[in-house]
């Protein structure tokens, strides 16, 4: 599997610190990944375009 780095704050790292480690996944990093494909999987399930930018714009990822 390739990886690549993501910079975080430093707060938000924290908070997922902790929430991994109650949730009981192995390490930060997978908890994020989870977290992610779980956000990618909903944007996939959209029926169009316009759809997946409503639900961008709702996330504030787009203005």
């Amino acid at each position: 599997m390739s990886t690549a780095k993501v910079k975080i704050d430093k707060a938000l790292l924290d908070k997922i610190k902790k929430f991994a480690e109650m949730s009981g996944y192995s390490s930060p990093e997978e908890f994020i990944a989870h977290c992610l494909e779980k956000e990618v999987a909903k944007i996939e399930q959209a029926d169009s375009e316009e759809e997946v930018k409503k639900k961008l714009k709702g996330l504030g990822y787009i203005g």
